[in-house]
């Protein structure tokens, strides 16, 4: 569990009593259990530095949320990270009022601005096929970095997701991958013939090369035996969109937008993309119209005489 900052023992056993909330009630990713907590350990930490510090918990109303996110918008502090702490606020005050820690829920009464989104960027088709395309892979390691990017981009699925996937959770017959996304929602993802092929060549030629007692059934390995971890993927990516001239540097999130966005523009329908996607919000899908419409305005503004 993250430290909590020095506080009060009374606010850090909230903070404990908080967590695992989040892990064991909410089910939350450790990722966002991480970030939900280094967010209420600074709000306690601004509660326990002011004046009504005394009061404890009880001292936490609306009032006080303004101010904490006050200070921090004057820090300095993106819309989007402003946001998020919004709702972690909102989300520990309805905790603290439903175990009795708090007479009222003060994050009721708490607004937030909507988060800018900026439109995210994606590679065009041929830069996608350019980062496809490549000499015929022959050791274990170019075999397994083909299969991951040929596999990225045919299915949008998470680098998360990816790291996670086991020998037996891809179905040959089929061409589909069973995934555990996010809340522990499992969803079929098919590929095509490319992914297939390349991971073939990696699980027959490459994989038993590296293989260890330790590699277990996890289908993608480090080259010490043990699972692909996040961190390699994104070196993976950047590497092979470096070799792509005008490319924009994108990760394996940017291989994501770039498969939902072309989905789209090849003509599937939008719940289609939100179901292969694993969104769980149609409105987080639709993000990727937006996308396609302002390349049409981009391609319009450079080819048209009069635009």
């Amino acid at each position: 569990m993250p430290e909590q900052g020095g506080l009060p023992d009374e606010l850090a056993a909230v903070v404990a009593e908080f967590e695992r909330h989040l892990r064991l009630e909410r089910d939350l990713s450790p990722h966002t259990v991480r970030a939900y907590v280094r967010d209420v350990t600074g709000l306690l930490a601004h509660l326990a530095a002011s004046p009504r510090a005394a009061a404890g918990l009880t001292a936490l109303d609306v009032t006080l949320l303004r101010e904490w996110l006050a200070a921090q918008h004057r820090a300095g502090l993106s819309r989007a990270t402003l946001a998020r702490r919004s709702a972690c606020a909102r989300t520990f005050t309805a905790f603290a009022h439903r175990r009795g820690l708090l007479a009222a829920d003060p994050g009721l009464l708490l607004g937030t601005a909507k988060p800018e989104r900026p439109l995210p960027q994606v590679l065009d088709q041929e830069q996608a096929r350019a980062m496809l395309e490549t000499g015929a892979p022959s050791g274990p390691r170019e075999l397994r970095d083909q299969a991951i990017v040929e596999l990225l981009y045919a299915t949008g699925i998470r680098v998360g997701e990816l790291c996670a996937l086991d020998l037996d959770d891809v179905d040959r017959d089929r061409d589909t991958l069973r995934v555990l996304g996010k809340r522990r929602r499992e969803r079929t993802v098919p590929f095509g013939r490319p992914a297939r092929l390349a991971l073939d060549a990696w699980c027959v030629r490459g994989r038993p090369l590296w293989a260890r007692e330790r590699s277990g059934p996890a289908l993608f390995l480090g080259a010490r035996g043990g699972r692909i971890d996040p961190g390699t993927v994104r070196r993976i990516v950047h590497a092979r969109l470096a070799r792509v001239d005008g490319a924009p540097d994108l990760g394996p999130h940017g291989l994501r937008h770039t498969a939902a966005t072309h989905l789209l523009e090849g003509g599937a329908d939008l719940r289609s993309v939100q179901e292969l996607l694993g969104h769980a919000s149609l409105a987080t899908t639709q993000l990727y119209t937006h996308v396609s419409i302002e390349r049409l305005r981009s391609a319009y503004r450079q080819a048209h005489p009069r635009a």
